[in-house]
């Protein structure tokens, strides 16, 4: 029970980091009757999962490889590639990191993947739905599938193990000619172009609305939020304590679920885990000649999504490795939309500034989802990389039944913090 002396209230959990990771696993730890306050230094929801594609994917069992085709180097390398941008001297920095990333993106680290992603894939599109349905979120899903593109055999090739897995663990998908896709997507200049189809997958109209309704079903169901700073949190006679815009708050167990941002935590704990940030961004487009989506739609090889909203098209980028912080680099977006504009005519920009945020990344592409192997009371759940949207709503229920002491319903020994301990 919430108990407040003056200024100082306590709570059973508290969860930093209110994006869709954080207010999902406050949620469920809400449903299973703990009292919970929720804290971030923004609104609910203004980072990653705010700017992200708004696909809930059922596939995704490969992680996303390091390009080595010449062509593509060539292009990364003179700065025309809209798959990878980045900043030299955090290309330097991140190399040993690299390293470690191709190394679990091929062979033994893909099959090791793909066994750890494939149930919470699985569980992951329904995971969604069942909170949607009670915090009036469901009107902003669409159950339509989304588009994968390949503009050139090679590059449909290399989608070969994407597919043989996507069989392996029973994911559904057609494989489309031109011909095919231009039916499925009259907007979409299919000409020369092959694709897949993954049906099972869902997408939202409006990412950032949906984690609005999922935070207001928290708070609506008793949960607590604060706007407060993580970084001052502190360990003091075995409790956390942190102070917030309205006093001072204490708790036996802290979840970090601050996505890019953890570890800038975690070091003042004297945790160090290899988390990474890399960088995208968005902008909206009203459709020219009424071209309009009725889906995601993934340039594979280029490294972007197009996807319908609620306020035009939206354009995502591929990644960027640049400071976390640095400012943002506006030719990323243009050279985007060069490429975009190949496949879908874009009118009028209709934000005044491109969207940049940060997802964050650690070597095998697989979140953290688990207690701290060093600091008792410390609970993770960050990491996602590419997937804090699909997956913040069955991460956060895992991670709550592990805080309950309840059954796991997956094996997370996966996702434990120790694959990372020296």
């Amino acid at each position: 029970m919430t108990k407040q002396a003056g200024q100082l209230q306590t709570f059973d959990v508290v969860v930093l980091g209110a994006g869709i990771v954080g207010v999902s696993t406050a949620l469920h730890l809400r449903r299973l009757g703990l009292d919970v306050a929720l804290i971030d230094r923004r609104h609910p929801g203004e980072e990653a999962s705010f700017g992200n594609a708004g696909i809930v994917q059922c596939n995704g069992f490969v992680p996303h490889a390091i390009p080595n085709r010449a062509l593509q180097l060539l292009s990364i390398l003179f700065g025309q590639s809209t798959a990878i941008s980045y900043d030299p001297a955090t290309l330097i920095r991140l190399a040993p990191w690299l390293h470690r990333y191709r190394l679990a993106s091929s062979g033994r680290g893909m099959e090791i993947y793909s066994r750890v992603m494939a149930p919470l894939r699985a569980l992951a599109v329904q995971e969604h739905l069942d909170i949607a349905a009670t915090t009036n979120a469901d009107r902003f899903y669409r159950h339509s599938g989304w588009l994968h593109l390949f503009r050139s055999d090679a590059s449909f090739q290399k989608s070969e193990n994407e597919r043989h897995y996507a069989r392996v663990f029973g994911v559904a998908f057609d494989e489309l000619a031109s011909g095919d896709m231009a039916a499925l997507e009259p907007g979409l200049k299919a000409h020369g172009l092959r694709g897949l189809h993954w049906t099972d997958s869902c997408s939202v109209s409006s990412p950032g609305a949906v984690l609005d309704a999922f935070w207001r079903g928290f708070v609506h169901e008793g949960g607590r939020y604060f706007r407060g700073d993580a970084r001052a949190l502190k360990r003091q006679s075995g409790a956390w304590n942190l102070e917030v815009e309205r006093g001072m708050i204490s708790t036996a167990n802290v979840v970090v679920a601050l996505g890019a941002w953890s570890q800038d935590v975690l070091s003042q704990l004297g945790e160090d885990y290899p988390l990474v940030a890399k960088r995208g961004y968005h902008m909206h487009y009203r459709p020219a000649h009424g071209a309009g989506l009725s889906r995601p739609v993934v340039d594979v090889e280029n490294g972007f999504a197009l996807t319908p909203t609620d306020n035009g098209i939206r354009l995502t980028t591929g990644v960027e490795l640049a400071p976390r912080d640095a400012p943002a680099n506006p030719a990323i977006i243009k050279r985007a939309r060069r490429r975009a504009e190949e496949l879908v005519p874009l009118g009028k920009e209709l934000l005044e500034k491109p969207w940049l945020g940060s997802r964050p990344c650690l070597p095998d592409s697989l979140p953290i989802v688990g207690a701290s192997p060093h600091t008792p009371g410390l609970w993770l759940n960050f990491g996602h990389a590419h997937d804090g949207f699909t997956l913040g709503p069955v991460t956060g229920r895992l991670l709550a039944y592990m805080i309950v002491g309840k059954t796991p319903f997956l094996d997370p020994s996966g996702l434990s913090a120790s694959r990372f301990a020296e």
